[in-house]
């Protein structure tokens, strides 16, 4: 039994790889996060030194988590691979930056909201340097609203949903999709705190933001809610030891 539940992750795992890779390496060159040089140099700097405790902590649960339960090394390496399959299929948006899921959700349910702060600056590294996707200058800014702000939001979410009893899916949705709209929010703050309408200050230049970013946000972020809860659902069916041994199913939190 354990070794047929061990070939179906392989297989699982290897599915996912693969379609990291078609869609992983599509031209980007017009489609970023925040993109390279688009924040003043202070800005960078300030984002970049806002990560730092988080990434340590970041760092302290995953080595935690696998000392504690090494099998789940299969779930994480998975949720990283989610998180860059999704954030690399973009809508071009706003100039300077782009409409995409952030695929943050899954980790932050899974391994708690920390964790994928590791997880989403690995990503966005990569994207930054192999795929023209944001930049090294801002990978500051985009590590704090894709891989800190919407994980903390989509964690806040899920367990409050669990704690209010509602159906475990329909939270699962919920805080997926609340996460990537928020993710979105706190970017929308960092381009209108970088450059603020002359008429109106960071608040009427924010407003301006999101405008631009709805409508291919909105619904883009219901999409992420539905397919990080098919996700969970075939995990529960494939997974469910990995599952149990992150108080998932037993109803723990990390």
């Amino acid at each position: 039994m354990n070794r047929s539940l061990n070939i179906r992750e392989k297989r699982f795992v290897a599915i996912a790889a693969a379609i990291a890779l078609v869609f992983g390496f599509t031209p980007v060159a017009n489609a970023m996060h925040i993109m390279e040089g688009y924040l003043p140099v202070g800005f960078c700097i300030a984002w970049g030194v806002i990560c730092v405790p988080f990434l340590i902590a970041g760092y302290m649960s995953i080595k935690k988590t696998l000392k504690e339960n090494p099998k789940t090394i299969t779930l994480l390496a998975m949720a990283g691979a989610y998180v860059f399959v999704l954030s690399s299929l973009k809508i071009p948006s706003v100039t300077g930056s782009c409409s995409h899921m952030t695929g943050t959700g899954l980790g932050a349910i899974l391994f708690g909201p920390t964790a994928v702060s590791i997880l989403g600056i690995i990503v966005l590294l990569f994207q930054a340097i192999l795929l023209a996707h944001g930049g090294l200058t801002t990978l500051g800014a985009n590590t704090f609203s894709m891989a800190i702000a919407g994980p903390f939001v989509t964690y806040g979410i899920y367990i409050l949903s669990k704690k209010g009893k509602i159906n475990r899916h329909v939270g699962v949705f919920l805080a997926a999709a609340i996460g990537d709209l928020f993710t979105y929010c706190v970017t929308a703050f960092q381009l209108a705190a970088a450059y603020p309408s002359e008429s109106g200050g960071i608040g009427v230049s924010m407003i301006k933001f999101l405008a631009v970013f709805a409508p291919t946000q909105v619904p883009l972020a219901i999409i992420e809610g539905i397919l990080t809860v098919v996700i969970i659902i075939g995990l529960e069916t494939y997974a469910q030891p990995e599952l149990n041994d992150l108080g998932y199913i037993t109803g723990g939190t990390k």
